[in-house]
Parts: structure tokens; C-alpha cells; sequence
């Protein structure tokens, strides 16, 4: 299994919306658009853990710097959340 970071997404964006999207490259594990506690608005980036390392790979090759529901995103790997104090 493996995390993906998805940013510059449509505040309108869905994690229905995501999942769906990515599941075109492989099977998406799952898919959540980050909301503001206060606001309950999206924060414009979200995570997709996939299946497989390939089926990640093929997810970045097919969404980096392209656009979703107009709006162009970055995809990549996520690092590891670090530890807040």
C-alpha cells in the first residue's frame, strides 16, 4: 500500500470525487480531501493510498500536473506525517 499527497484540488472536489479518479490507475484504497475543522471547507489537498507500488506509480504518471475537475494537481508520494510537539 501506498500514500499519495494530492494538491491544488477544486475546493468543490469530493472524496468520493478523488477516489473515483484515481481508481482509473488501480485499486484505490482510500481517498480523503483534508477539511478546515473551523470551516468545514476543503483545504485544497487531499491523500489517495493505492494498492501497489505500481498502481501508485501509474496514478502519478496520469494525474501529475494534469487537471481534475479543472483544476491542475500535483501528485507525489506522501512523506511521513512528522511528529508535532
Amino acid at each position: 500500500m501506498k500514500k499519495l499527497f494530492v494538491g491544488g484540488l477544486n475546493f468543490k472536489t469530493t472524496d468520493q470525487d478523488l477516489g473515483d479518479a484515481f481508481a482509473k490507475a488501480g485499486k484505490v484504497i482510500s481517498a480523503v480531501v483534508i477539511m478546515d475543522r473551523m470551516t468545514h471547507r476543503s483545504k485544497g489537498f487531499g491523500f489517495v493510498e493505492m494498492e501497489n507500488d505500481d498502481e501508485a506509480e501509474a496514478a502519478i504518471a496520469m494525474f501529475n500536473n494534469q487537471e481534475l475537475d479543472g483544476r491542475k494537481v500535483v501528485v507525489n508520494e506522501a512523506r511521513p506525517l512528522e511528529k508535532r510537539f
